[in-house]
C-alpha cells in the first residue's frame, strides 16, 4: 500500500516491491505479479547501457525488428478490434512510484498522489481513509449514518447534489421542480465532516489502495484509501436496440428531466402554428414510453395529468391531437408487482385514454418513428408495428456504467450485470464495498453447505432437526434465504416425498433447485440503496471503535445486510397510486394520499420537504404548472 498522511511508508527508495497478483475478468487463475519500479541513478545507468547496446545493432536487425513490430502492430489491432469489452483482459499494471511517493506513473502517465485536502480537520490525518464513490442513495445514506469520528471521510462523485429519484418523473412535468428534488452534497458532507470533490473515479487500483479520478478540465490524480464503498449507480440499458442513445429521452437524471420538460414544451409550441399540418401534430403530440416500469408508468401518469389539468388550458386546440402510449415487452404494466395491481393501473389508463402495448419488443428507433414486434402475431399477419413519435421516453432497464466495468474487470468479476458482493456487501471479502444500483449480493451457496453436512456425516439423507440447523446456518448467513427456509418443518414434509422422516440426497437436490429458481436478486431501488448504506454505515462504525487490524477478524463475525421490504408505491395519474407488498395490494386516493407522506418523510432535508410539499399542495392547485419554456 502507498504511503500517505498518517502511514509508514511500504516503499522504500531504491527497492523493488511485487505487486499481489491481480485477476482477470473471464481467468480463473491470478495474473503474474507485476514488478513496482522505483525512479532511482540505477534506472538512468540502465538506460544509458541499452542506448550503447542500440547502437551496436547491424542494419539488417532494424528491418527485422521493424516487421516483427508490423506484424505486432497488426495482430494488437484485430484483436482489439473483435474482442468485447468486457472480456477484454485488462493489462497488467506497471507503475513508476517517484522516491517521495508524490507521484506514480501509469501507462506513462504521471499521475498525483492526493495526500491531504483542504478543510481536513488536523485529528483526520491519522484516522483510516474512507473514500467513497457517488452521490445517491447508498452514499447518502451511509454518510448519515456514519460516525465522523472514526474516518478520514471523502465524498467523490461528478454530481454535487443527491437527486431524490422518486419523484424524477413529476418534474418532467412541471407538477414538483427539479430544485424540490436536489440537496446539496456539500450541505450533506458538511453535517458528516466529510469532504466533496466534483470530480469522477474511472479506475480503481486495489493492489495499490488507491483510486483513479478525473476532473471536467481533465486533470487526473490519484486518491490512497483504507475502505472504498463504490456506490455509482448505473446507466439506462439499450440492450442494442439501434437508434436508443440517438433518437430517445432517458430519465435518469434531473439534466434528464429537464430535457424533457423543454422538448415536451417545445412540441406543443410548434404544434400550435398555424404553418403545422394535421399529420405533423398528431406527430409531434404523439408521446411513446418505452417499458413498463414505475418510472415509465409514473411519467405516462403525469403526462397525463399535465394534459388534463393544463395543456388543455393554455392549448385547447390540440388535446384532440394528443396520444400517449406505454410500450411493454411483457404481458403486463407493473410486472414486479402483484398481477391484481397490474390489472388496476392498466384499467386506470385505459379510462385516462393512455394506449397500452403489451407483448411488444422494440427493434428499432428513428427520428420520429419507433418501431415494435408484437409477439404472439398469427401466421400471415404482419408482426411489425410503426409508431410516430414526437417524444419517446427510454425507461427499460439498467447496466453498469463504464467505471463499473472496469472496476470488475480489474477485480476478476464474472457477474456482467453488477459488480458482486457477500452477504456483508463487500467485493471478494476484502476493503471494498458497492451498493445501490451498481451491486448485487451474490447468490446463497446452498447446494455447497448441504453437501458439506451430508460428507460430514458420512450419509445421503438428512433428519428434520439436521435439515434445520442447516437451514439456520444459511439463512444465518445468506439472510435472503429467510422467506424460503424460515419453515423449515413444511419445508422438510413437503419434500419428504415418501414420508420416510429423512431428505434423501435426490430430495434434496430437487428442493435446490426449486428454490433457485424463487431466489431473485435485490431490486434497483431507492429503497434497497437506502438500507445498505445505513447497514455499511453503522458497520463502519463499529469498526471504526477498533484497531485496523483487528477489521477482518470483527467484520466476519458481524451480521450480513438483511434487507426488510417495506413495500412499493407507483402514481398512475389521476390523484391514484397503487401499493405493493407481497400478496397484498392496494390502490386509489387513499393510497395517492400515503404515497405522497411517505415520500414527504424520506425528504434529506427540511429545505426539500418544505419545496416539495409547495409545489404539491400550492402551486398544482393553485397556480398552476409552470408553461415557461427556459
Amino acid at each position: 500500500m502507498l504511503p500517505f498522511a498518517g502511514k509508514r511508508s511500504a516503499v522504500a527508495v531504491g527497492r523493488t516491491l511485487p505487486a499481489r497478483p491481480m485477476r482477470s475478468l473471464g481467468r480463473s487463475n491470478a495474473l503474474r505479479s507485476n514488478q513496482l519500479r522505483l525512479y532511482s541513478d540505477e534506472a538512468g545507468a540502465s538506460a544509458e547501457a541499452a542506448t550503447q547496446q542500440t547502437r551496436r545493432i547491424p542494419r539488417w536487425g532494424y528491418a527485422a525488428a521493424f516487421t516483427v513490430a508490423l506484424a505486432g502492430a497488426s495482430a494488437t489491432y484485430v484483436a482489439n478490434t473483435f474482442r468485447s469489452e468486457l472480456d477484454a483482459e485488462i493489462a497488467p499494471l506497471q507503475p513508476l512510484i517517484s522516491p517521495d511517493g508524490h507521484t506514480i506513473t501509469i501507462d506513462g502517465v504521471p499521475l498525483p498522489v492526493i495526500k491531504s485536502f483542504g478543510g481536513q480537520d488536523p485529528g483526520d490525518a491519522n484516522r483510516p481513509r474512507l473514500v467513497i464513490l457517488g452521490s445517491g442513495w447508498g452514499a447518502t445514506s451511509l454518510l448519515k449514518t456514519l460516525d465522523p469520528a472514526n474516518y478520514s471521510t471523502i465524498v467523490i462523485s461528478p454530481s454535487n447534489a443527491f437527486l431524490f429519484t422518486p419523484l424524477l418523473p413529476e418534474s418532467t412535468t412541471g407538477t414538483v421542480e427539479s430544485r424540490s428534488l436536489l440537496e446539496s452534497m456539500r450541505k450533506i458532507c458538511l453535517r458528516s465532516r466529510a469532504t466533496y470533490w466534483e470530480a469522477e473515479a474511472y479506475d480503481v487500483y486495489p493492489d495499490l489502495q488507491m483510486v483513479a479520478v478525473k476532473t471536467a478540465a481533465g486533470d487526473r490524480f490519484l486518491v490512497p484509501y483504507d475502505k472504498l464503498v463504490i456506490g455509482v449507480g448505473a446507466q439506462n440499458a439499450t440492450f442494442g436496440v439501434p437508434g436508443v442513445k440517438e433518437h430517445a429521452n432517458f430519465l435518469k437524471t434531473s439534466h434528464d428531466a429537464r430535457t424533457i420538460r423543454y422538448k415536451l414544451l417545445e412540441l406543443f409550441e410548434t404544434a400550435a402554428l398555424p404553418t403545422v399540418s394535421v399529420e405533423q401534430k398528431k406527430q409531434m403530440l404523439s408521446f411513446v414510453c418505452a417499458g413498463g416500469g414505475p418510472t415509465s408508468i409514473e411519467f405516462a401518469a403525469g403526462l397525463h395529468d399535465f394534459i388534463a389539468e393544463d395543456a388543455s388550458k393554455w392549448y385547447q386546440e390540440l388535446i384532440p391531437y394528443v396520444k400517449v402510449s406505454v410500450i411493454q415487452s411483457g404481458e403486463h404494466i407493473l410486472n414486479a408487482f402483484a398481477e391484481a395491481i397490474s390489472t388496476f393501473a392498466e384499467d386506470k389508463f385505459k379510462r385516462q385514454n393512455i394506449d397500452v402495448i403489451t407483448n411488444a419488443r422494440v427493434v428499432k428507433v428513428e427520428k420520429n418513428n419507433i418501431t415494435f414486434r408484437l409477439k404472439g402475431a398469427k401466421p400471415g399477419e404482419n408482426d411489425l408495428v410503426e409508431l410516430p413519435f414526437g417524444l419517446c421516453v427510454w425507461s427499460t432497464g439498467i447496466e453498469m456504467r463504464e467505471v463499473t466495468k472496469r472496476i470488475a474487470a480489474r477485480l476478476g468479476l464474472q457477474n456482467k450485470r453488477a459488480l458482486e458482493v457477500d452477504p456483508h456487501l463487500r467485493i471478494l471479502g476484502g476493503n471494498i464495498y458497492a451498493l445501490g444500483d451498481c451491486a448485487t449480493i451474490e447468490t446463497p451457496k446452498m447446494q455447497d453447505m448441504f453437501m458439506s453436512r451430508l460428507r460430514a456425516k458420512g450419509t445421503n439423507r438428512l433428519s428434520l432437526e439436521e435439515f434445520s440447523e442447516v437451514c439456520a446456518s444459511i439463512v444465518n448467513k445468506y439472510p435472503q434465504a429467510r422467506v424460503h427456509l424460515r419453515k423449515a418443518r413444511e419445508t422438510f414434509d413437503e419434500y419428504d416425498r415418501d414420508q420416510s422422516g429423512f431428505l434423501e440426497i435426490g430430495e434434496i437436490e430437487t428442493l435446490l433447485k426449486d428454490i433457485g429458481k424463487k431466489l431473485t436478486s435485490l431490486p434497483a431501488t431507492a429503497q434497497v440503496a437506502n438500507q445498505q448504506g445505513a447497514y455499511l454505515g453503522g458497520k463502519l462504525n463499529k469498526l471504526g471503535e477498533h484497531n485496523p487490524s483487528e477489521w477482518k477478524v470483527l467484520e466476519d463475525k458481524l451480521k450480513p445486510f438483511n434487507y426488510n421490504h417495506l413495500g412499493s408505491f407507483s402514481y398512475i395519474g389521476g390523484d391514484s397510486a397503487v401499493y405493493d407488498y407481497g400478496n397484498m395490494g392496494q390502490g386509489g386516493w387513499l393510497v395517492f394520499l400515503a404515497w405522497r407522506g411517505a415520500y414527504l418523510s424520506r425528504q434529506v432535508s427540511f429545505r426539500t420537504r418544505v419545496l416539495l410539499a409547495f409545489d404539491w399542495f400550492v402551486k398544482r392547485y393553485f397556480l398552476g404548472r409552470d408553461i415557461s419554456r427556459v
